[in-house]
């Protein structure tokens, strides 16, 4: 079993570090002390970082007001496109955000598709305009 003790010991000895660093051997680290050449992380940990960025993006987009007025499928197409872009590319997209506005999806698709964006991500990029378009997921 580790102990409180241990744990804030080794929190206090290592210090926290929010992005990767080379630690005094060499290696990636990040956190207090993770190893990422050597250990890097379980499925778990990336499946729980997975969800607390999901939720970031959540909160960068309930400052749009219409974000909240879409359906589910939708409402995830924004999620999946603000979890890839981030907060300041996505305020780019004035054009889709505006249309989103209205509730015009299929000109908030557009938009979305007639980017750097879709040349660079593809088929994401298409199956997200499809989610935005239709309200639906493909198959």
């Amino acid at each position: 079993m580790v102990s409180t003790e241990l744990l804030e010991l080794l929190k206090r000895h290592e210090g926290f570090r929010s992005k990767p660093y080379l630690c005094s051997q060499g290696y990636v680290t990040i956190g207090y002390g993770r190893n990422l050449d050597t250990v890097g992380i379980t499925e778990e940990e990336a499946y729980t970082m997975l969800v607390h960025d999901c939720y970031r993006a959540v909160r960068e987009l309930d400052k749009y007001q219409w974000f909240n007025k879409l359906d589910d499928v939708r409402q995830d197409a924004m999620v999946n496109f603000m979890f890839n872009v981030g907060a300041g590319t996505f305020r780019q997209f004035k054009k889709m955000i505006a249309a989103l506005e209205v509730g015009d999806y299929k000109e908030a698709a557009a938009q979305l598709l007639d980017s750097r964006y879709a040349k660079q991500v593809g088929k994401r990029a298409n199956e997200v305009a499809y989610m935005l378009e239709h309200g639906l997921y493909l198959d």
